[in-house]
């Protein structure tokens, strides 16, 4: 029990010492020998005056222990403790007296001032924000009680309104209901004589508090209101003026309000329709006064019901007339709308259509591209054997090439993001220079083909251009593609890059803010060729057209080049321009604002990097065993032949239900799951196998070449830990697997 109390004591939040009547430290907690700065049992057997300071060992001695010793205790004696560096700390001190065996020992419970001071604050606090939190309690109470008055008056106002066609009845029942529920002096329904420009008219319904003057059918002529206040009340704006002596008004404005004894107002503009038929009056008379937004809130809506139903009466007076032509117009809608519900059936079928359409193409057009883009990948890492630097320049030119075709295969698919603006740029510092030079190539076979020269002007020292440099270099592709295309034999192409001081019309709807005073580059595209009408301009940067029907059968395309171009250079803030001349040629100018960098040093011609020959890995049994579920004998080639030259041993299934008893039978170490397979597909598979107890955790990637929208969440969903869409790259696949091998512990 005594260890229990010496943990208890020493783990106290405040300070204990005990000292008998010699005055010698008897028990000090960890608590208080921490404060004063002493080890823990290093003031046991010291006097207890050691550790007060002057004026407190006289406090001690000449009234401290004496009146402890009459008294057996003392409450809340404030006094310093002398601290071992020195310094004086404030206690308040509670001491009582206690008899063990022959002995007195004087117990004191010691707490630092400050933390006393502390807590009395937080009290006080505390106490603050409870009598604040009760004050805010009862105005909540009392608003929400007036709110509730106010949502049934509007409620009954609203269901007069509905039943009823009497404006007369509906004005003077509303007005003096509002002028009762906002305790107003006056409340007034004033409506506009028709031709007056809204410069006179009359009260024609009022609730005014007695001692103050009537305004009914008085007659008012303010010849400012038309021209000052009109428009503001057209909007549907609401004026609220709590004292008209610090308002801006105009003098005949104040005149009129001074001679209806206003000293505050709330105008709400009564519209029917776009009419400004008349306003709802509120008037203060006696004193100024302040509008609460609540206040202005009901007023509104109060006086959108009573706009509702002036309009309603003005509709039923219509009604007798209109009632012939009404029923032909429901005749001709439901007509009409029969026809949209078959149109948008017929849309909603075409859109299913072209969706799956487009998963198709995706599948078919990236399955053999995946074939192609892997063996290229393997034949320059030498996965098959050694290859010489003439045909290491030719395979990449095919993987340039290829990469382009899927660059054009992504931009084909996502045309819907592409109608919905939602294309986002991966903007980088990007070589002007490079970026010109790395688009030729993709031309030049065609151009020599058609004995066309093809320049280039690109000044020297250009600093880099921030860009997203694969959609910018799409956009030169498709501006020389273009060039070439319909540039007769023996022609030429420029392509050319200035640097201009660019100052746009600021009021034009075709200038981008980055484009008011700003040096922007221009990159063009100049051709010997066919030249374009200037009727047929403005149908070039419109999605899957061309000029006529001549054209597209003898140059062939989508359509979606200069509507991508476009969008692109929009996306950077840049601007598209277009100059030709029927049978001279065309210049197309790409401008775009210059976020300039420092020149890199990127190289304007490839460089051969020195090649190490390879040397084929031996599989060893304890190698990783990959299960490569796949049914296309390209990509089945590809892939294993790529991964057994990593070290990998590979494990092959054809469909969903041999890899479930492959995975299950071979435990591999990871599976590799195409999607699209004959039979099972990839989904159910993997969904099959997550039930396996002992597969629940086998990494597992998802290859797929569909690349719709949501694939990703939906091959996550059925149990893959990773996604790539094909064609994917090789090293990248290799680096997928090495990474889940390694953080999965397989």
């Amino acid at each position: 029990m005594s260890q229990q109390i010496n943990e208890l004591l020493n783990n106290a939040p405040c300070g204990f010492l005990s000292f008998n009547d010699d005055g010698s430290i008897v028990m000090i907690n960890s608590t208080l020998s921490e404060l004063l700065g002493y080890e823990a049992d290093s003031l046991l057997g010291r006097k207890f005056e050691l550790i007060l300071p002057i004026a407190s060992r006289i406090f001690y001695q000449t009234h401290f222990f004496p009146l402890l010793r009459l008294h057996g205790k003392i409450e809340e004696i404030y006094f310093s403790l002398r601290a071992k560096q020195g310094n004086d700390i404030p206690m308040l001190i509670n001491a009582v007296r206690r008899k063990q065996e022959e002995s007195f020992f004087n117990d004191c419970i010691i707490l630092p001032i400050r933390q006393r001071i502390k807590y009395e604050d937080e009290i006080l606090k505390a106490k603050k924000v409870a009598e604040a939190a009760t004050l805010a309690q009862k105005q909540a109470e009392f608003a929400l009680r007036q709110q509730y008055e106010r949502s049934i008056l509007l409620r009954e106002i609203t269901q007069r309104i509905r039943q009823s066609l009497d404006l007369s009845t509906i004005f003077e029942n509303s007005t003096q209901e509002i002028r009762q529920s906002i305790h107003a002096d006056r409340v007034g329904i004033f409506k506009f004589y028709p031709d007056s420009n809204f410069n006179d008219g009359a009260f024609v319904s009022e609730s005014v508090v007695e001692g103050f003057d009537s305004a009914i059918a008085i007659k008012i002529h303010d010849r400012c209101f038309g021209e000052q206040y009109a428009a503001f009340y057209h909007q549907g704006r609401i004026q609220t003026v709590d004292d008209i002596n610090d308002a801006e008004l105009t003098e005949c404005h104040r005149g009129i309000l001074e001679r209806f004894q206003v000293k505050a107002n709330l105008v709400v503009p009564l519209l029917e329709g776009e009419h400004l038929w008349g306003l709802l009056c509120i008037h203060q008379c006696s004193t100024p006064r302040h509008w609460q937004d609540a206040e202005i809130e009901f007023v509104r809506q109060l006086a959108n019901q009573l706009a509702i139903a002036i309009q309603q009466v003005s509709l039923f007076e219509q009604l007798q007339k209109e009632l012939n032509e009404r029923k032909q117009v429901e005749a001709q809608l439901t007509e009409r709308n029969q026809q949209l519900g078959a149109s948008n059936e017929e849309l909603a079928r075409a859109t299913r259509l072209k969706d799956e359409f487009l998963a198709n193409m995706s599948h078919e057009l990236r399955t053999p591209l995946n074939a192609i883009l892997g063996m290229t990948e393997g034949l320059q890492d030498q996965v098959f054997g050694i290859v010489n630097e003439k045909q290491i320049k030719a395979l990449q030119t095919i993987e340039r090439s290829g990469s382009h075709l899927l660059e054009l295969i992504n931009d084909i698919l996502d045309v819907a993001k592409i109608e919905s603006g939602q294309m986002e740029l991966d903007c980088t510092p990007v070589s002007i220079n490079h970026l010109c030079q790395s688009s030729l190539p993709f031309i030049k076979q065609q151009a020599l083909q058609k004995r066309i020269q093809l320049e280039i002007k690109v000044p020297l020292n250009l600093p880099d251009l921030l860009i997203d440099e694969r959609r910018m270099r799409q956009v030169l592709i498709n501006l020389l593609n273009n060039a070439v295309k319909f540039t007769p034999n023996g022609g030429r192409i420029t392509l050319e890059v200035s640097r201009q001081q660019r100052r746009a019309d600021p009021d034009s709807a075709d200038s981008p803010p980055h484009f008011l005073v700003k040096e922007s580059l221009r990159i063009a595209v100049i051709d010997t060729g066919i030249g374009i009408a200037p009727e047929d301009i403005n149908k070039l940067f419109q999605p899957f057209i061309q000029i006529d029907g001549a054209l597209n059968r003898q140059y062939q395309g989508t359509g979606l080049g200069l509507a991508l171009v476009k969008r692109i250079v929009e996306l950077h803030c840049g601007q598209v321009g277009l100059t030709s001349t029927v049978g001279v040629g065309s210049c197309f100018t790409i401008d775009l604002p210059y976020t300039g960098c420092a020149p890199s040093s990127v190289a304007l011609e490839s460089q051969t990097e020195p090649r190490t020959e390879p040397s084929e890995p031996e599989q060893q049994e304890g190698s990783p065993l990959i299960l490569l579920a796949e049914d296309n004998e390209a990509n089945i080639s590809t892939v294993s032949s790529y991964l057994k030259a990593k070290g990998y041993r590979i494990l092959l299934a054809k469909n969903g239900e041999e890899a479930i008893a492959l995975a299950k039978s071979e435990n591999p170490n990871l599976i590799l799951m195409d999607i699209q397979m004959p039979g099972m597909d990839g989904l159910e598979a993997m969904q099959q196998i997550r039930l396996d107890p002992n597969l629940v955790d086998l990494p597992i990637i998802a290859l797929t070449a569909l690349a719709m929208t949501g694939d990703r969440d939906r091959c996550l969903a059925a149990g893959a830990n990773d996604y790539l869409t094909k064609p994917v790259k090789l090293k990248q696949l290799a680096a997928t697997i090495q990474h889940l091998l390694t953080s999965l512990g397989r």
